[in-house]
């Protein structure tokens, strides 16, 4: 059982990673990666969609959704529930409204339709919705189900279960803000927005799961709906929709698509059997929430949509909802269209979706994390997989000497005092905990301001125990000044009654009103019709902070020597219910407080990293969190760059300049100090260049700049030449022609200065196109002295009287900068055979600049390696692999290592760099097979589509040969 929760675990990082890697890449460049048009997410109330449009701003914000994409929240009219269908239906008609009032704004999302135009005129007929609809069609929308009250998950529901914290990959970039439930949804849902290709459609997912599958290889039947299903066993499926699919469909190997023949709620096993629901493996198809409609059954949706006000309305007048998984989608299976017209509305959902089918698309590897109870959140981050779940994460706490928090305790957003304990397996999240608080195991802590001022625990010798298994958390409520503390037992399930075995705190309703002396009058109102259970009951007193924690202690059995002082403070305290704080929550405020909190978490991390550590920190992230702060967040940040005054005091050997200069950089930014960040950063890659040269040089120095300023005999002996002035002429020609180079993995760990101070690794492959090396130098001797730098592929040259005048820095624009750089690293400027003879320089490239084949460093390899040749030095591919890697910081391009290897060392490789002085290169050739080598020969294509300055769109298709174990890509 372990070995396959850990498989699974395993299987969950992994698609996730690419899930996460997807989503920025869509986010950055929607062009290449197309991400959604709109994100819509629906809402309880107005207030809740308010605290939603703040997340939405937040994930905008953070690089989690495109510029492009529209978001937009819409609760629930007038806060009367209507059901997940008819919140579907409502949300694309709001939708439709929302791109309308923006009208101009939108029209660019699809430039190639004819429909992109918006219609002004507002109307309710429905011929006036043709333009809507036909506007809508093309639109790829996001839709994800948030507006429940979270009773199960109750310490969620201030900030909706979808937002809740969920650390998976935390660490992956650690001074960044906690990934939330929200922020991996995206991640997935972005992946299967390739499925709809150019056709429109939704995407509707539900705010408590994430399904974690490969969406990307998701095929969706045109013009239909589709149900995502996974096989589960029977009885989990007991508690879950499942869909009854028919037996013949399209099978591949992680899926299988099959047209909807039945769909069964919470099914006993006598239905399964009878509806012929059980697979062959004996599991059954779980409906997973996710629907994606497509073609022209996204357009019949549309349009039902856009004229469902009236729908909307006979819904709220009769009291009534319509589900989106029992009742619209039953209008797409035949089989359930006798049940439906049954149903509130079900007649019309037949008549105007009838005619679409439905299929399921069964994912077999999907893996179903479902976040509807607390314990569940549990579940999904216990486990020892410190790969996939940050346990700690922008958090301040004490050393282990003066606290006690367990290795598997997850902190995160928090800052703990000493003198705390928090057990195993619990969650702090978002909280400020002072001293003498302890926190069992299996908690979880939310929100949770403790003072730790003069009148707080310590001082006063209270200590409060939050017992194992136990949830606590804080909520600001409208016309409160304080916030209200509640707290329940983890398995607690609110909406259990008395009479069905309800609980507080883990103990049945009667042994706590027994216990505790408390009448049920005092907690539930005697005309009420409705159940009474803890959803509805009237136990969290709104006192002083610390008599709400001593009513807390004794309201979870901890002090039940003290009813007879505490119970008469309770009963006189007025009293909410988790019903009436669903409703009052003041969710500006709680934003505010949230933001502050971050961000002096924040500058508190940053702080300490200027003052005892080595600036390792992402101070330009932790920055971001602290311009948050509603007020001082800039005068932090000047603060913070006062402090940076005495770094370049530090050895340079310890703290690299370039490192301490960035750190200024980063708080020059965020205190608006543009023009003084923009001059200091010319000294940050100053700085990278002189450290980069420093650790190449580092054990063979004769090989760069040194022996050109030497006259001895030993400096003469190791060029061509003997370097006297009175040297007759000797004619020598070098040609240098080299393959450019496919990157599939670990780009950007080469580059300086993460591989000055960080191990890299890439694996490239060096390629010919149409069977030639495309990118060459030819250097020869001339008897005329100076230096001809020849561009043959701009026919533009230049000569050069005297070679010591190059120097850096180097105009941007000086189109002979590579080779200019590559004289400098080589020493050849100062050499003394220039004295008596000069060169000639020819440089070419078979492909246009911009291809991202690595051309312009593997043009300075050859420059480098030529120039070492014509003058008798070194040229091995070491050697000139870090020459070029000093020469691209002169340039001031800052490339790395992985271009010229890619080039000079034929065939596919695998090179490791180690960080040091020197700077270690390890370089494994790969043995490929010759049935890969062959492979690739007759069906690897490059395509080259960028745009360049002198280019409009140019299309490039060249066929490519491997250089595989070629010796011969450069001649004499």
């Amino acid at each position: 059982m372990e070995s396959r929760r850990s498989r699974a675990k395993v299987d969950l990082t992994g698609i996730l990673r690419k899930s996460w890697y997807r989503l920025r890449l869509s986010v950055r460049h929607p062009s290449r990666v197309p991400t959604w048009d709109a994100i819509v997410l629906t809402a309880a109330s107005p207030e809740q969609a308010e605290l939603y449009e703040w997340q939405l701003k937040r994930a905008k914000r953070l690089g989690r959704i495109a510029s492009s994409t529209v978001t937009l929240v819409v609760p629930d009219p007038d806060g009367n529930r209507i059901g997940s269908g008819g919140a579907t239906l409502n949300a694309i008609y709001a939708l439709a409204r929302h791109l309308e009032a923006l009208g101009p704004q939108v029209e660019n999302m699809d430039p190639g339709s004819s429909e992109s135009s918006v219609p002004h005129e507002r109307s309710n007929s429905e011929v006036s919705f043709s333009p809507m609809v036909s506007f809508m069609a093309k639109r790829h929308i996001l839709l994800l189900h948030a507006g429940g009250d979270s009773k199960r998950v109750p310490w969620a529901n201030p900030m909706g279960k979808v937002f809740l914290p969920l650390p998976y990959l935390a660490a992956d970039d650690p001074d960044g803000p906690v990934p939330l439930l929200f922020d991996h949804i995206l991640a997935i849902s972005c992946c299967a927005r390739q499925a709809f290709k150019n056709e429109g459609g939704i995407f509707i997912m539900t705010g408590d799961v994430l399904p974690c599958f490969d969406a990307s290889t998701m095929v969706l039947p045109e013009d239909t709906s589709c149900i995502i299903t996974v096989p589960i066993t029977l009885d989990i499926a007991s508690n879950h929709g499942v869909i009854v699919a028919s037996k013949t469909g399209i099978l591949n190997k992680t899926s299988y698509v099959s047209l909807v023949e039945n769909l069964l709620q919470k099914p006993t096993m006598e239905e399964l059997v009878k509806n012929q629901a059980i697979l062959d493996d004996g599991r059954t198809l779980l409906d997973t929430g996710i629907i994606a409609v497509r073609g022209k059954a996204w357009v019949e949706l549309v349009r039902l949509a856009c004229s469902s006000q009236s729908m909307i309305a006979d819904l709220l007048k009769s009291k009534k909802e319509m589900s989106l998984y029992e009742d619209l989608v039953a209008a797409w299976v035949l089989a359930k269209h006798e049940w439906l017209r049954l149903r509130p509305l079900g007649e019309e959902l037949i008549n105007r979706l009838g005619k679409q089918k439905m299929y399921s698309y069964c994912a077999y590897d999907l893996l179903f994390l479902h976040f509807g109870t607390s314990s569940e959140v549990l579940d999904h981050l216990s486990g020892a997989d410190s790969g996939l779940v940050g346990r700690r994460h922008l958090c301040s706490v004490p050393a282990t000497t003066v606290s006690d928090i367990a290795a598997s305790a997850i902190v995160i957003s928090s800052k703990i005092a000493p003198s705390v304990s928090i057990g195993d397996d619990s969650i702090v999240y978002d909280s400020s905990i002072s001293g003498g608080i302890q926190i069992g195991s299996q908690s979880i802590v939310v929100g949770v301001n403790v003072p730790g001022d003069s009148n707080g625990i310590e001082d006063n010798g209270f200590r409060f125990i939050l017992p194992d298994r136990h949830c606590l958390w804080e909520v600001p409520l409208v016309g409160c000044t304080g916030r209200v503390i509640v707290y329940c037992g983890l398995h607690d399930n609110p909406k259990d009654s008395l009479s069905r075995n309800g609980t507080f705190c883990g103990k049945p309703w009667d042994k706590v009103l027994h216990d505790l002396g408390i009448q049920e009058g005092d907690l539930w109102s005697t005309t009420s019709t409705h159940e009474k259970c803890l959803w509805n009951a009237k136990i969290f007193p709104i006192l002083s902070y610390f008599e709400m924690l001593s009513l807390a202690a004794w309201l979870m059995g901890l002090n039940d020597r003290k009813t007879k002082s505490l119970l008469p403070l309770w009963k006189s305290s007025q009293r909410v219910s988790l019903e009436e704080l669903h409703r009052s929550i003041d969710f500006p405020h709680m934003c505010i407080g949230s933001s502050n909190h971050q961000a002096d978490l924040a500058a508190g991390i940053a702080k300490a990293c200027i003052n005892y550590g080595l600036l390792g920190r992402n101070l330009s992230q932790l920055c971001e969190d602290i311009l948050q702060k509603d007020v001082s967040g800039v005068k932090i940040c000047k603060d913070l760059l006062d402090l940076c005054s005495n770094l370049q005091g530090q050895n340079s050997k310890i703290l690299p300049k370039s490192r301490a200069y960035q750190v200024q950089v980063d708080l020059l930014q965020a205190c608006r100090e543009e023009k003084m960040a923009c001059e200091l950063e010319h000294k940050v890659w100053a700085a990278v260049a002189d450290e980069t040269a420093a650790a190449v040089r580092y054990g063979f120095r004769e090989h760069v700049l040194e022996s050109s300023n030497s006259t001895s005999a030993s400096a003469c002996q190791s060029s061509a030449f003997d370097g006297c002035v009175d040297q007759s002429f000797q004619h020598r020609d070098v040609r240098i022609e080299l393959p450019v180079r496919v990157d599939f993995v670990g780009g950007w760990s080469d580059t300086p200065p993460w591989s000055l101070e960080r191990a890299g690794c890439v694996l490239n492959m060096s390629i010919k196109l149409d069977d030639c090396a495309p990118v060459g130098t030819s250097i020869s001797t001339t008897e005329q002295t100076g230096i001809e730098i020849n561009d043959d592929d701009t026919m533009n040259k230049v000569y050069i009287e005297d070679p010591t005048s190059i120097a850096t820095p180097f105009n941007s624009n000086d189109p002979f900068r590579l080779v200019k750089s590559a004289l400098l690293v080589t020493g050849v400027t100062r050499d003394k055979f220039l004295l008596s003879m000069g060169l000639q320089i020819h440089t070419w490239t078979g492909v246009p600049r911009g291809t991202g084949l690595g051309t312009s460093s593997i043009l300075a390899a050859a420059v480098v390696k030529g120039l070492l040749k014509i003058t008798n030095r070194d040229d091995s591919n070491e050697i000139v692999a870090r020459l070029v890697l000093v020469l691209e910081q002169l340039m001031g391009t800052g490339g790395g290592w992985q271009d010229q290897i890619g080039g000079l060392y034929p065939g596919i490789k695998f090179t490791e760099s180690f960080p040091g002085v020197p700077l270690k290169l390890q370089v494994i050739p790969l043995m490929a097979s010759p049935q890969l080598i062959s492979d690739l020969q007759q069906r690897l294509l490059v395509v080259f589509t960028g745009q360049v300055s002198y280019f409009s769109l140019l299309f490039l298709f060249q066929k490519c040969s491997l250089s595989v174990f070629d010796d011969s890509c450069w001649s004499k």
